[in-house]
């Protein structure tokens, strides 16, 4: 069975940072392509970013780009989101999540398995 188990938010500044983890178990992590997302109070989930299995690839989303990255250690089976210059905006829970199909192609990606979430907050 597939886990996926996100860490690391909290309640932080505007400017501020946080590093958020994922920890995967139940797969072969290296294998497949994973990613973030985030919701909003009343809103629906957004992508955030996404990396390729070796973590040669990545892809994030216009209001994050600059700001966050996405990265993975392999040998951890963990998936990290670095994210720098805090804004209110990016209050959200946060969720890591598996593309389970080995077929996609980047960029096509359907994510099936999902943590549970960890909430960020950032003050005003």
């Amino acid at each position: 069975q597939v886990q996926l188990v996100e860490s690391g938010g909290a309640l932080v500044q505007d400017g501020g940072s946080l590093r958020l983890s994922c920890e995967a178990s139940g797969l072969a992590f290296s294998r497949y392509v994973m990613g973030w997302f985030r919701q909003a109070p009343g809103k629906e989930r957004d992508f955030v970013a996404a990396i390729s299995q070796s973590g040669s690839l990545t892809n994030y989303a216009d209001s994050v780009k600059g700001r966050f990255t996405i990265s993975r250690d392999n040998a951890k089976n963990t998936l990290y989101l670095q994210m720098n210059s805090l804004k209110p905006e990016d209050t959200a829970a946060y969720y890591c999540a598996v593309d389970g199909n080995l077929r996609s192609a980047w960029g096509r990606n359907n994510y099936d398995t999902w943590g549970q979430g960890t909430q960020v907050t950032v003050s005003s």
